[in-house]
């Protein structure tokens, strides 16, 4: 059943009555719903528009039949407004995982190889396309980064925070021990496929809520098994920007 938690909601679930209908039906059963944030933030980019966090989890909450919904994302220990940002999420009413983002100094001083060598972009490129590079291709990379070491760069940070383990293992608790039916994945994550499969595999509902072109394949092979796709752009005006809502 859906009660919407604000004035705007109402207004809005009235002007498109179907779309509430669809995820009525979609929340059928005690539904959870997981948010791998560092995968839904770039959707912007592609949608032009943005989610509202805030609007989101007051959207979600509207339906009764949505028990938690499950907030991943990573912090800079270094950075206040990393840390003000997740503040304001937990105010939400978001149920909040975080732990710190790595960064990783990576080389990229070839002052000590080969021209042909491939002993520094193969820490950037995978294997199988590496294998298909010709050695004009190789030389051409390597010259490119000594032109950074000229110019004193000879390392690049990396970020890396990824919650899929965290995620998976989370998903497969709530099956066991708190009897959630409906499993709602915001993400287009690969890593994803294999804790799909098993609730998939033991009956539970599965769907993921991401963007066109923003799935991976191993998650799109997994539609013929019962891995149901909703398309986040059916429901913008519920979980935009205010700015963004058009209501015409």
């Amino acid at each position: 059943m859906f009660n919407p938690k604000t004035d705007r909601l109402k207004e809005i679930s009235e002007k498109f009555p179907d779309r509430v209908t669809e995820l009525e039906e979609i929340f059928d059963k005690q539904t959870n719903v997981y948010i791998d944030y560092a995968n839904v933030r770039p959707w912007a980019t592609k949608l032009g528009w943005h989610v509202d966090l805030k609007r989101l989890k007051q959207f979600l909450d509207s339906f009764d039949t949505v028990k938690s919904v499950k907030f991943y994302n990573g912090t800079f220990d270094d950075d206040i407004k990393s840390k003000e940002f997740m503040d304001e999420i937990k105010k939400c009413g978001f149920d909040v995982k975080t732990k710190p983002v790595k960064k990783m100094k990576l080389s990229i001083d070839v002052s000590s190889i080969a021209s042909d060598s491939t002993a520094i972009i193969k820490d950037f490129i995978r294997k199988p396309l590496m294998q298909k590079m010709d050695l004009e291709t190789i030389e051409f990379l390597n010259s490119k980064l000594k032109k950074l070491n000229e110019q004193g760069i000879r390392f690049i940070e990396d970020l890396k925070c990824n919650f899929d383990v965290e995620i998976g293992r989370d998903m497969l608790m709530d099956y066991k021990d708190n009897g959630i039916e409906n499993f709602v994945l915001w993400s287009g994550d690969s890593d994803f496929a294999d804790p799909l499969q098993q609730l998939i595999d033991d009956g539970k509902k599965t769907i993921l809520f991401a963007t066109a072109r923003r799935v991976s394949t191993e998650l799109n092979d997994l539609k013929e098994k019962g891995l149901f796709i909703y398309d986040i752009q059916k429901i913008k005006n519920f979980i935009c920007w205010k700015k963004e809502i058009n209501l015409s």
